[in-house]
């Protein structure tokens, strides 16, 4: 009365080619590790460690132990562990374990309940666009004394 469904072969059907992607690892500085200087990566880094230094970086996460002191620029921004210092980032998210004393230039931040923040929060500013230069003489003021 009822036959059992067959299953197709995929003997039968084309064979799809995915291309060929590197893959992608984030850098990661272990929580026994110390760094002094200057990171800077077009990748995402992950920080369980210390740094004192500026980080460079395009997505950076900062775990519960790690600690950063310098100036933080990359596209996104997620703290868990303590910053002291600027972070310059389009999203920045403070996580309810995160210190940041230090001001934040960003484009989106979201703050959760239990975050410590003390500095100043900022948006990022646009380039400002560039006086048009017309082809006229150029006029010298003096001030009169």
């Amino acid at each position: 009365m009822f036959s059992r469904p067959t299953r197709p072969s995929h003997a039968n059907l084309p064979a799809i080619s995915e291309p060929k992607r590197p893959l992608k690892v984030a850098g990661l500085i272990a929580a026994e590790t110390t760094v002094d200087g200057l990171i800077r990566s077009d990748g995402d880094l992950h920080v369980d460690g210390a740094i004192h230094g500026d980080v460079k970086v395009r997505a950076l996460t900062l775990g519960e132990t790690g600690h950063i002191e310098g100036v933080v620029t990359a596209d996104t921004v997620e703290v868990r562990g303590r910053v002291i210092g600027t972070i310059i980032a389009g999203n920045v998210r403070l996580y309810g374990t995160a210190y940041v004393d230090g001001d934040i230039r960003h484009d989106q931040l979201a703050i959760e309940p239990g975050a410590f923040f003390q500095g100043r929060c900022l948006r990022r500013e646009q380039e400002a666009p560039k006086p048009a230069v017309s082809g006229g003489e150029v006029i010298e003021l003096q001030a009169s004394a």
